[in-house]
């Protein structure tokens, strides 16, 4: 065949050969799309982040090439994510269990060590918070201030503390966890719900002023996350909240994860000041 059809073969060989070198082409697209961080050498500090959406955060934002402190009050639990996030991303994650976000003097003294190792802090994610259910009539007041000062008052401690160094280096990202509830509340969640509330009220007005320090400033409110939490849902109602959701499942941390990795990138820099819903449309009713 090569005798009586020289030509051909020639022209054959010749279409491999741009084949070949086209599927080169892809796969070098491809891996260069893969291997692009976001967060190259970038600094974030990540509250609450030793278990659930907060480790969800701090994995993603080492993904991308941050490096993350974590601030948990859970010790052991802290420095075991921290080690599992450092091994499987070979970034430097660091766990600092011992800061009070409740008390400004706490977090500023933590937010200078970070300084000190990091020489600064690129992204602040306010994740910290806790829960203390009872219906209106049945609250006490420790119930409705502990939730205040880890979920409202914690995040204006920590943006407090960080936001100078962001300024004065004009730049920085900060995002917020907010919850779905903030938006259309929730029985027997008073103190969570003013918290959420507050959060995203707090994201709005620092939006406006921290801008033209080139410092972002945005929220995300997740719907029903499949969390350590959540998992103490007896079945039937977790089924009864997945048959309210449109997507007909739970969200999962890296959902979240997802878009907060965008919102401290600088792909969101003309983004501020907002509150994304993260909630497989349960806000628009199943």
């Amino acid at each position: 065949m090569a005798l009586l059809y020289p030509k051909k073969n020639i022209a054959l060989h010749n279409t491999f050969i741009l084949l070949f070198d086209y599927a080169k082409l892809i796969t070098n697209i491809t891996s260069l799309q893969y291997n692009h961080m976001r967060l190259e050498n970038k600094t974030a500090i990540v509250t609450g982040a030793a278990q659930g959406i907060g480790k969800g955060i701090a994995l993603k934002l080492a993904q991308e090439g941050a490096d993350v402190v974590i601030w948990d009050i859970q010790t052991e639990k802290a420095e075991k994510s921290a080690q599992e996030i450092a091994q499987s991303t070979g970034r430097k994650i660091i766990a600092m269990p011992n800061v009070n976000i409740t008390k400004l003097a706490s977090v500023q003294e933590a937010v200078q060590k970070v300084i000190e190792m990091f020489g600064k802090i690129d992204i602040l994610v306010n994740n910290a918070g806790i829960v203390r259910d009872a219906s209106f009539l049945k609250m006490t007041e420790e119930q409705w201030q502990s939730v205040i000062d880890v979920n409202l008052t914690g995040v204006f401690n920590c943006s407090k503390a960080v936001a100078p160094f962001m300024s004065q280096a004009m730049y920085g990202k900060i995002i917020n966890i907010s919850s779905v509830v903030g938006i259309y509340g929730n029985f027997g969640q008073t103190n969570y719900v003013a918290a959420k509330a507050g959060v995203s009220g707090m994201t709005m007005v620092w939006g406006r002023e921290l801008g033209k320090y080139n410092i972002n400033v945005n929220a995300v409110a997740p719907g029903a996350i499949d969390t350590e939490m959540l998992a103490t849902v007896p079945a039937p109602i977790r089924e009864q909240m997945i048959q309210k959701i449109p997507v007909r499942r739970l969200g999962k941390p890296e959902d979240i994860a997802n878009i907060v990795a965008f919102l401290a990138s600088d792909e969101a820099s003309f983004i501020t000041g907002q509150t994304f819903v993260v909630d497989g449309g349960a806000y628009l009713g199943g």
